[in-house]
């Protein structure tokens, strides 16, 4: 009997426990985001991929603000092709800077939160990357499925700007209107 709980509970211990062992100093965050702005559908453009999402197609991943402060996050993907069959994470997050809003905990399984830090974000909120102290993912997301050559270069020289290996990014697949 398979316990997809196990993978994501698994998931969020080695993200944490990973977190937690690094030197390196802070990745810096965006000042301020809107958070209501920020919620919506983001299309994952690239990302050093996990375990769960490394044959991921037609990957998004949707944030909608909660009553109680929380911000309900649905990821979703289909696995191994474009008509591969869908995933679905449902992660909860947790603002931990009121202030600037740009530093985040994902919970996948309690007590686990995951670092989420908004690492950039466009003016027009089109554009964003999501990083993690530990260097060890981060997801370079767009509002639409596709971008342009010029930005995806810009985005991923943001990327190594902030002392990741670009080398590492893996492009996913985006092909819509996709049929869920």
């Amino acid at each position: 009997m398979t316990r997809p709980w196990l993978n994501v509970a698994a998931s969020a211990a080695v993200l944490l426990i990973a977190g937690c062992t690094t030197s390196r100093p802070p990745i810096p965050t965006v000042a301020h985001v809107d958070l209501h702005r920020f919620m919506g559908d983001w299309y994952v453009i690239a990302a050093t991929p996990t375990f769960i999402d490394k044959n991921a197609y037609d990957a998004v991943e949707s944030y909608r603000l909660a009553p109680d402060g929380t911000i309900e996050t649905t990821y979703t993907f289909r696995d191994g092709a474009f008509d591969g069959p869908v995933k679905t994470l449902r992660p909860r997050a947790r603002v931990l800077d009121r202030g600037g809003n740009a530093r985040w905990g994902m919970q996948f399984l309690w007590p686990f939160r995951a670092q989420y830090l908004i690492a950039y974000v466009s003016k027009d909120y089109d554009a964003t990357v999501i990083a993690r102290d530990a260097r060890d993912y981060v997801w370079i997301m767009a509002r639409t499925p596709t971008i342009s050559v010029g930005e995806y270069r810009k985005l991923r020289a943001v990327v190594g700007s902030l002392g990741y290996d670009v080398a590492k990014l893996r492009l996913y697949p985006q092909r819509w209107p996709a049929k869920r």
